[in-house]
């Protein structure tokens, strides 16, 4: 069977610096995969890379695509979205119109889409009562929910976040990981990279753990939790 992504010997660089060296993943349709690692391990690097943000070589196939050459919006039309640590949400367009932005256009032949505006603000409550506001005036938490929340209404078949929980309180956290939650029980496949490992293996199916550009470890939550090998030299926790 195939994967949903397959990528194999990927690496990338910002400039003349080599980031990525050589990096191996496999995502199959559904599956969510923490994406673990120090700051600077080069995952944030391998989100880019995979949305034709930095210059990248190696094999990037998406549902039996080749990822090479497309830009960022070819890529997204094909069915990946991603939500990146800084957000970027529009800050002078409302709540609404940010969500109105990020539907994706339905397409003949493709099934009807996942998710809703009425599913977004079920999911994320304080935007509802919000709605009206600007984006730029929102906390960071909301603006986290709304990037969230845009992504899922572009019905991605893989969601791709970059630390969405940093910078939260608990309670905003939570909100966050329901999300994630009910992208995965509908059958979106996810890639979460997540400075929160307890977080990161309540969602995941696998965890792959990057060091210096590498995958240095990929298996099952159980499988990580017993290589203290790996959590104490990559993960400095433990």
């Amino acid at each position: 069977m195939s994967a949903l992504l397959d990528v194999s010997g990927l690496h990338a660089w910002y400039g003349a610096s080599e980031i990525l060296y050589g990096v191996d993943l496999r995502v199959d349709a559904g599956e969510t995969v923490a994406l673990a690692g120090r700051n600077g391990s080069g995952r944030s690097t391998f989100a880019k890379a995979l949305t034709g943000m930095v210059r990248a070589q190696g094999t990037r196939r998406f549902a039996g695509r080749d990822l090479d050459g497309l830009r960022t919006f070819e890529i997204a039309r094909l069915g990946i979205g991603y939500v990146a640590e800084t957000r970027d949400v529009f800050p002078t367009l409302s709540v609404d119109e940010n969500l109105q932005l990020g539907i994706a256009p339905v397409k003949r032949g493709r099934r009807p889409p996942r998710f809703a505006r009425e599913h977004a603000y079920a999911l994320f409550p304080a935007l509802a009562a919000r709605r009206a506001a600007r984006a730029g005036v929102l906390s960071g938490g909301e603006q986290q929910m709304l990037a969230l929340a845009r992504a899922l209404l572009g019905d991605p078949d893989l969601l791709i976040v970059d630390e969405p929980t940093e910078g939260l309180s608990a309670q905003v956290a939570s909100s966050v990981g329901e999300c994630l939650r009910a992208l995965r029980d509908a059958g979106v496949a996810i890639v979460l990279i997540e400075q929160r490992l307890a977080l990161a293996q309540a969602l995941a199916d696998r965890v792959a753990v990057m060091g210096h550009g590498r995958i240095v470890f990929d298996g099952t939550p159980t499988q990580l939790a017993a290589r203290d090998d790996i959590v104490r030299d990559w993960l400095g926790v433990g």
